[in-house]
């Protein structure tokens, strides 16, 4: 009964994550958490093993290669298309109620040559400090919702773009742009899933985020309050999205949070691109002053692309 009780956690984890099962509170918070869980899954195996329970060992055994198999993958790259259009890079910041340094902002911007910049809690004090430190110039075209608290966001660019239509998240706008070539650009931020009432919400946001087309390029960036262990997330990816980062082999670079805190490092930030799109570099940086580091990803779009830098 020992060995059983020590390996029951790790092997109804596995259970939970591989079914998609996080649909209650508090388990769906709590799965963002499921590469510790696999890092210390061989713990059970080897309990069991010295308790000489072995159909127990062999039961923990499934669920540690269940949990390895769900989690090694985001540190391994390749699986991307063959694209050779224009590049494209990419940046996603939360200014953690506008108190992200502005400066970091625009020297990352300009470090990283970034094409497109989404930008997720930001208030309208935050943005005339953006543009006090130089991200109109940088940055001179935008669609910007900025709102007091930790509700605003913004999509900027490099080239003209055309505001489009996007499902809010709540309270939350999510902006859209169209750059020229036909390629969509959201910035995503639903409300976290810290709480029963706030679940449904978020499930709600993530499953109206619009699917990948034919027709045009679809890029999703910001912060999605999810990780790849997230049934939610995965359904998005499973609309036609890739993971840039995943795909990259840094998938388990965390973002969340960047500053000491009682919680362990998760990856919470991400850039979603069409299948169609190859990932060629991700980047991730803190921003002094908030509690989230800036992803920032370069892609390179198919050749029928046309993208005005």
């Amino acid at each position: 009964m020992l060995a059983i009780a020590v390996a029951a956690p790790w092997v109804l984890w596995a259970l939970a994550r591989t079914l998609g099962l996080d649909i209650a509170h508090p388990f769906v918070a709590l799965m963002s958490y499921t590469p510790y869980v696999a890092l210390t899954s061989p713990l059970p195996v080897l309990a069991a093993l010295l308790l000489r329970r072995r159909v127990t060992a062999a039961v923990a055994g499934v669920a540690a290669v269940a949990l390895a198999l769900a989690i090694a993958p985001r540190a391994l790259a390749g699986g991307g298309p063959e694209a050779s259009g224009p590049r494209l890079t990419v940046m996603t910041a939360n200014l953690y109620v506008g108190r992200g340094d502005p400066r970091t902002v625009v020297d990352l911007v300009r470090r990283y040559d970034v094409d497109v910049l989404c930008l997720e809690e930001l208030t309208p004090e935050e943005l005339e400090r953006l543009d006090a430190a130089g991200i109109g110039r940088a940055m001179p075209h935008r669609v910007a919702k900025p709102l007091p608290g930790a509700s605003g966001a913004a999509v900027l660019t490099r080239a003209p773009l055309t505001e489009v239509a996007s499902p809010p998240a709540g309270m939350n706008p999510q902006p859209a742009a169209e750059l020229p070539g036909s390629v969509v650009v959201t910035a995503v931020h639903p409300a976290p899933p810290v709480s029963r009432a706030r679940e449904d919400g978020w499930a709600d946001a993530l499953g109206a985020l619009p699917s990948a087309e034919d027709s045009r390029l679809r890029i999703l960036a910001g912060d999605f309050n999810a990780t790849l262990d997230h049934r939610a997330l995965r359904g998005v990816l499973g609309r036609g999205y890739a993971d840039a980062a995943d795909r990259a082999g840094a998938g388990l670079r965390a973002t969340w949070p960047a500053v000491r805190r009682h919680a362990l490092p998760i990856t919470i930030d991400h850039v979603l691109v069409d299948r169609r799109i190859r990932v060629e570099a991700v980047h991730v940086a803190a921003v002094p002053g908030s509690d989230h580091r800036a992803v920032a990803v370069t892609l390179r779009l198919p050749t029928d692309v046309a993208v005005t830098q």
